[in-house]
């Protein structure tokens, strides 16, 4: 295959330093944008949510410990594949939250939720659409476990 090379578009201005697995719901962070980039958020004020495509640059992704692991580590959670699951240190770095927007100004996006460290790259900025973006859909019972303190 092709070798795909992405340029960030912004990167994470925000409080949380270390990589974490729970309490992401109260975190506020802005996204600042790259000067080119610069005005690329016109409109976005008129939405309420947005998912935020990222760039994971502090994880490792170890095939033989993560190409199937339980989520979080934890042992009430099933053994599944990394694409059954949400976990930071995947193959390609890429994560993806849906945020709450707080605020939106010509170079930055401030947003509630998102799941990343402070600097972390972000390559993509859209907005949550819910004919696309929110159907009703079925997840095992481990995943509402999984979730009970994420967010």
């Amino acid at each position: 295959m092709d070798k795909i090379v992405m340029t960030p578009v912004g990167k994470v201005v925000n409080e949380v330093a270390n990589r974490k697995d729970t309490s992401w719901g109260d975190d506020i962070s802005s996204i600042v944008l790259d000067e080119q980039y610069v005005s690329g958020l016109k409109g976005l004020e008129d939405f309420s949510h947005a998912i935020i495509l990222f760039y994971l640059d502090k994880a490792e992704y170890i095939k033989e410990k993560h190409l199937q692991r339980r989520p979080q580590n934890r042992d009430d959670m099933p053994l599944v594949g990394i694409f059954s699951q949400r976990g930071k240190d995947r193959p390609n770095k890429i994560g993806m939250t849906s945020v709450e927007i707080i605020s939106v100004t010509d170079d930055t996006l401030v947003v509630k939720g998102l799941d990343a460290v402070d600097g972390t790259p972000v390559l993509d900025i859209k907005p949550y659409y819910p004919a696309y973006d929110k159907k009703e859909a079925t997840v095992p019972e481990w995943v509402e476990r999984l979730m009970e303190h994420y967010f």
